[in-house]
């Protein structure tokens, strides 16, 4: 293959430029496993990856949400105490919603168990369809995830994903 002076050039002055920065210092926060104690979500990766999926498919971005992540956070921790996942173990999503403080004029949620990164949950999530609908529901802004390890569960990891758009009062 014969390569023309120019394209060598440029090709060794890239190579050039990016043999002076660092590569980024360990790795990437949605490859982190949540299978251990010392684990932490970083929700504002998930809320750039839920953002970036909803704007590919021609939907607003989403923020996320403290009063959302509670109600997230409770509810992946109730299914990690009881084994179980389940949308309603300490009650439908409305209701838990309005106790975290957050009046929503819609709410949705995603739960899993057995992922143990961000970037499996939200594939998970992406390939069913009932799941995908509620990352693709329209007119949500706000989100609110949680990721709770439970060593004794065949599931290790046990995850909450609630979207949702405030009230607007009238």
């Amino acid at each position: 293959m014969k390569r023309s002076g120019f394209g060598l050039c440029a090709l060794l002055l890239l190579a050039g430029c990016a043999g002076d920065r660092e590569p980024p210092a360990g790795q990437p926060a949605f490859y982190i496993s949540m299978a251990n104690p010392n684990a932490q979500l970083d929700s504002n990766v998930a809320a750039s990856m839920i953002s970036g999926y909803r704007q590919n498919n021609g939907l607003s971005a989403v923020a996320i949400d403290p009063q959302l992540t509670q109600a997230a956070r409770a509810q992946a921790e109730a299914m990690a105490r009881r084994n179980k996942l389940d949308h309603d173990v300490i009650g439908g999503l409305g209701k838990r919603v309005k106790s975290s403080g957050f009046d929503a004029a819609i709410a949705v949620e995603n739960i899993s168990a057995g992922y143990h990164t961000l970037a499996e949950a939200f594939s998970g999530w992406r390939d069913s369809p009932s799941h995908r609908a509620n990352m693709l529901k329209s007119g949500v802004t706000r989100m609110g995830i949680a990721a709770v390890y439970s060593p004794e569960s065949k599931y290790k990891v046990f995850w909450a994903l609630i979207l949702a758009e405030p009230d607007r009062p009238s």
